[in-house]
């Protein structure tokens, strides 16, 4: 008996059968047969079947089925049927199977008695040049792991829906009567539903074991490629009921939710997309199938899926088609804004109609994503082709680009241009203006016509691909859009173009819709012997000439490669730049591995102008160089100019570090100022870094082991940061941090005789009316991204809007979204570069464990600590040097509600907090006096006078 049959099933792929069964033959397991079973082809599929049963008797067996069954189910029930092994798998003709597959599914299924083993598929994409390859949910398979029941992994039941992965014991499908529906399509989503749902252990193995072929650009397409079809939709549905019917018998609710979030999120999603490209008649169809389904989903998973998503699902549910056709734009081009959006009570909602019901106003609510605080700049708008027409060489295009919210105000100033790009990148781009724009509201039309046949110029052969874009310049900003086809009808006329290599194979330029739905170009030719001239260049290509010129290419697209890599940065570095004479009064400044100008370098830095020293100032920025200063050169993070400005600097002053691979020179002197004292373990004190490996914690001591100065602001650091960096009393220098110098002055000048706070020019430049205090909340860095707030704006703008206004701070790897209805009373100012400008506005502090704790103390003003996270964030994380609840200068609280009652009480003259605040500044900012950037420069830059 064989160890392992695998079922082969074939129709009409004779060309590819002897690959998948070869697969199967050259398996490091040998008790392994070949079931083929031929679904009635009508090509050579069966002939070569036998052919292969001939050739290796007693290890292939062929049969035929009489009739074709129309899918893929009553063939592999037939295999079932004739296998005589003890576990079974499957294998289409145009896939095969990993060679090792056999052995390592059948070893696994022998050490666990499991009645189904599943390993990793990977899918090929044979039309890409490199056939890129991708692994199918590869999240189930890290580890092996063996399941007592699919309901401990609804993600393996949910999304490996693939019958081919996997082996079979025979006698677990046999005695279940498992087989495949017949005559359906999708056949596989219902066989493996009821094999999870029956099997007592499910092993999963992270090996690879199958390989899916995916050819694209088939001419007969697979049934995953032929979504065109309305059967294929309806088998789909069929079979996603008859799976529902599963879960509602057995009770799994958890379950069906879990399969319902994944129906929304990709098989509904799959269709959808199609939808442009599709007549009227078949969207009626296809809503009409849907609307009955989607009735019966639960509606906890509409929460569950993106939000486009769960908008597409729920228009196509109301067959609301003039907002859900622009919605599936937005599916398919995740960041584009595709509808003008509607404000209805502080909100943001992707359209205006269905807001009476609260399920769709749950739905349709996008004011989370943010679009409203979004300028011109970053909103990628729907621009929709309202017009095509050609005319003795000319196209005239007309379009509307949404206009969300009203982005585009009346009185701006608005210029366009069409550009024309060659979609090779280094190529060739050509501009023609748009003649004529008019903002209309909710959209602005444009107009314009482009004189392809003049001035159009390509290259020919290279660039046959031209993607078209409209330009939009509102009051100088500009934003770029791309051409939705959406209702039009492109012309069917060609147009004459010159291309400058040849016209042998394209002397025309003819309109084509994109896969995602956009407006391209493609080179074409109107000679009739245009195919036969084509595959002669095609083939000169192809030859010596051909392989030449392309090898040169890619000898310099390789180079290209390789000159800005960081190997060769690195080499740069170390082995150019670094033989270059140290250059003398050139220091390199940093903040916040570039994003900012801020901290204690920037105090450094306008001390030292402000005496005005004579030197040479480099300022590092990553992102954009606004805001950062005019009178010093600035150099973008890891670019040329950057490298050989810190080779050849004397100084290196930041507060973080500098990229870890670069080797500082024993004549440049670092100053690390660090960015702030710590409550959180750090450096060698993290038990992440105790654990790492040997060489790991070399790397991380060399790194270190650069700083030549250190700056310290209590005996706290030099126990905690010191002591974790591995930093000698030596380079300590105990000075206070140059960024509080200001905070101090600010404390000073108020408890002077004559003292009294001023405000200054901010708040009048954040628009804060003098009758409000301001409160900052400067949460410290958890994951980056959006960070969500932990209570609700809107609530506390109706609660403390009369008398606070609130500043929101961001740590600079997070960005926080909020919604219009707080504009005014909370201000989010996550942008701005130095937060101590932000500290002396505040009348009050709300953080958490960031180090801003330690700072904002020196103002002795109120510091409140929402410490929602506190047990995760201590106990799970890694650890801190004290216990805040005990040792926090002001309230320390957990919830929404205790928050509003501190807020409540914090106008009272009682302050209960003035004395711990006095001791935290005596334990934390000892050293801060308000001379730190000064002390600084005295000592080593004071001799750089002019």
């Amino acid at each position: 008996m064989p160890d392992v049959s695998v079922v082969v099933i074939v129709y009409n792929d004779a060309e590819r059968l002897p690959t998948a069964v070869q697969s199967v033959l050259d398996q490091t397991l040998h008790g392994v047969e070949v079931v083929i079973v031929d679904d009635c082809s009508k090509d050579r599929s069966f002939e070569v079947a036998k052919e292969l049963e001939a050739a290796h008797p007693g290890r292939v067996r062929a049969y035929q089925l009489p009739e074709n069954s129309g899918a893929g189910g009553e063939p592999r029930n037939i295999g079932i049927g004739h296998a005589e092994g003890r576990y079974v798998m499957f294998l289409d003709s145009d896939d095969i199977l990993e060679v090792n597959a056999c052995r390592n599914m059948l070893e696994a299924a022998e050490r666990t008695d499991a009645d189904i083993v599943s390993g990793l598929c990977v899918r090929v994409h044979k039309d890409t040049r490199n056939q890129k390859r991708d692994e199918w949910y590869a999240w189930l398979y890290r580890t092996t792991r063996t399941l007592n029941s699919v309901s401990e992994l609804p993600d393996l039941f949910v999304w490996d829906t693939l019958s081919t992965n996997k082996c079979y014991r025979r006698d677990f499908l046999l005695d279940n009567n498992l087989l495949f529906p017949k005559g359906m399509l999708y056949e596989d989503l219902m066989f493996i539903a009821e094999a999870y749902l029956a099997a007592k252990k499910i092993t999963l193995i992270p090996n690879q074991v199958y390989f899916w072929n995916v050819y694209a650009q088939a001419k007969v397409k697979s049934v995953t490629n032929r979504r065109h079809e309305m059967t294929n939709y309806i088998h789909r549905l069929e079979i996603h009921r008859r799976i529902d019917a599963l879960l509602a018998e057995r009770g799994m609710t958890e379950m069906q939710t879990a399969k319902d979030v994944k129906f929304l999120k990709h098989d509904l999603v799959l269709h959808l997309r199609d939808l442009p490209f599709r007549d009227e008649s078949y969207r009626r169809e296809f809503a009409e199938l849907s609307r009955g389904y989607l009735e019966g989903l639960d509606r906890e998973a509409y929460t569950r899926v993106q939000p486009i998503q769960a908008i597409c699902a729920y228009l196509l549910q109301q067959g609301d088609w003039d907002n859900l056709l622009p919605a599936v734009d937005t599916l398919t081009h995740r960041n584009k804004v595709s509808s003008p959006l509607a404000r209805k009570d502080g909100r943001i909602y992707w359209c205006a109609e269905h807001l009476d019901d609260e399920f769709a106003r749950s739905v349709l609510d996008v004011t989370d994503l943010g679009y409203h605080q979004k300028p011109i700049r970053e909103l990628f708008l729907r621009n929709e082709l309202t017009r095509y027409a050609e005319a003795d060489g000319t196209v005239r295009l007309a379009g509307r680009i949404t206009n969300p919210l009203g982005v585009i105000r009346p009185e701006a100033k608005i210029k366009g241009q069409v550009e024309f790009r060659a979609r090779r990148r280094s190529l060739q781009t050509f501009n023609f203006p748009v003649k004529a724009l008019r903002n209309e509201g909710s959209v602005i039309s444009w107009e314009a016509d482009v004189d392809l046949s003049a001035r159009l110029r390509p290259l020919g052969i290279i660039d046959s691909v031209w993607d078209v874009r409209v330009i939009l310049d509102v009051d100088g900003a500009k934003t770029n859009t791309r051409l939705t086809i959406g209702e039009s009808e492109l012309g069917s006329g060609l147009l004459p173009v010159k291309p400058r290599l040849t016209r042998l194979v394209a002397d025309h330029i003819e309109p084509q819709p994109t896969a995602k739905g956009h407006l391209a170009f493609r080179l074409v030719s109107a000679r009739h012997d245009n195919e036969r001239i084509e595959e002669l260049i095609q083939s000169a290509v192809r030859g010596r000439p051909g392989k030449l010129a392309k090898a040169g290419y890619r000898r310099a697209k390789e180079l290209r490669k390789t000159l800005t890599s960081e190997k060769t940065k690195l080499r740069l570095f170390h082995e150019v730049y670094g033989r270059l004479p140290v250059k003398k009064r050139t220091i390199v400044f940093e903040s916040m591995l570039g994003k900012q100008y801020s901290d204690s370098p920037r105090a450094i830095y306008e001390e030292m102008r402000s005496r005005g020293l004579e030197f040479e100032a480099f300022w590092s920025y990553a992102g954009s160089p606004k805001d950062f200063p005019a009178d010093a050169h600035l150099v973008r993070r890891w670019s040329l100019p950057y490298l050989k400005a810190l080779a050849r600097a004397e100084f290196w002053v930041d507060n973080q570090s500098y990229p870890l691979k670069l080797a500082k020179r024993p004549d440049t002197t670092y100053i690390q100022t660090w960015h702030g004292s710590a409550l959180k373990k750090m450096g060698f004190d993290q038990p992440g870094l105790k654990a790492a490996t040997h060489a790991q914690q070399a790397a991380e001591e060399r790194h270190l082991s650069r700083f030549d100065h250190f700056v310290c602001r209590s005996e706290h650091d030099v126990r905690t940061l010191a002591k974790a960096f591995r930093i000698g009393e030596s380079k300590l220098l105990r000075v206070g941090y140059p960024r509080n110098d200001a905070l101090v002055r600010a404390r000073q000048a108020e408890d002077a005789p004559d003292g009294r706070r001023e405000r200054g020019a901010l708040a009048a430049e954040l628009g804060i009316p003098a009758d409000k205090k301001v409160l900052l909340y400067a949460p410290t860095f958890r994951t980056p991204g959006a960070f969500p707030m932990p209570f609700d704006v809107e609530k506390f703008t109706e609660e403390f809007g009369d008398r606070y206004v609130l500043l929101v701070r961001a740590h600079y790897l997070n960005h926080v979204v909020l919604p219009p209805t707080a504009k005014g009373k909370v201000i989010d100012v996550s942008a701005r570069h130095d937060v101590m400008p932000l500290m002396e506005l505040a009348d009050a502090l709300i953080t958490d464990y960031s180090s801003v704790m330690f700072d904002y103390a020196l103002l002795d003003r109120p510091i409140l600590f929402f410490a929602y996270d506190y047990d995760s964030y201590v106990h799970e994380e890694r650890g801190t040097y004290f216990d805040l609840v005990e040792h926090a200068p002001g309230p320390v609280f957990r919830t929404e509600e205790e928050f509003h009652d501190v807020l409540k009480s914090l106008d009272t003259a009682q302050d209960p907090h003035a004395e711990a605040r006095k001791r935290f500044v005596a334990e934390f900012g000892e050293y801060d006096r308000g001379n730190a950037a000064e002390r600084i420069v005295d000592t080593f830059f004071s001799g750089w006078s002019r």
